[in-house]
């Protein structure tokens, strides 16, 4: 019988650990992929009047129109910037500018670089994507975590030379 392997990268977590070991500048960040662990979904409701559609799609939902933003677990995303220490911006649309998601360093996981939101409630958290407050409920991406492929990362270029030595000239 043949067995058929998966053509995809194998991922390990993104850890702080990771990231102090080979103290990544920004510019070296921009050059890894990036992956999510899990399915992220974001929800805005809306109260009433006029809504405008940027991305995702609007459903009514008893009677509220609600917009939703998936991001599917194993999407590709990409390093923006890091608006202070151990705090990455990473966008998984090409459009990026403002659309990205905020990723961190979590004690409780690990030290592995999870999605950080303003401000988190029992059940839900709040982050902003595309100048937009979303909410992120518990059981729907709110424990996400940046992954990536480690043998790519590990890829080391090494240059190598001989010395002879030298000696005293007589």
């Amino acid at each position: 019988m043949l067995g058929l392997s998966s053509c995809g990268p194998t991922l390990s977590p993104f850890t702080q650990d990771l990231y102090s070991e080979y103290r990544w500048t920004d510019d070296e960040l921009e050059r890894i992929q990036f992956y999510l662990s899990d399915d992220i979904l974001l929800q805005r409701r809306y109260t009433g009047g006029t809504s405008e559609i940027i991305a995702g799609e609007i459903t009514v939902v008893e009677g509220r129109e609600v917009e939703q933003i998936v991001i599917p677990k194993r999407t590709p995303g990409v390093f923006l910037f890091s608006p202070k220490q151990n705090r990455f911006a990473v966008s998984f649309e090409d459009s990026g500018g403002e659309r990205f998601l905020m990723f961190g360093p979590n004690p409780k996981m690990g030290g592995r670089y999870a999605l950080l939101a303003s401000d988190w409630e029992r059940r839900y958290g709040i982050v902003t994507y595309g100048g937009r407050k979303y909410r992120v409920e518990s059981n729907s991406g709110a424990y996400t975590t940046l992954m990536v492929d480690l043998k790519k990362v590990r890829k080391v270029s090494t240059k190598s030379r001989t010395v002879r030595g030298r000696r005293v000239g007589y």
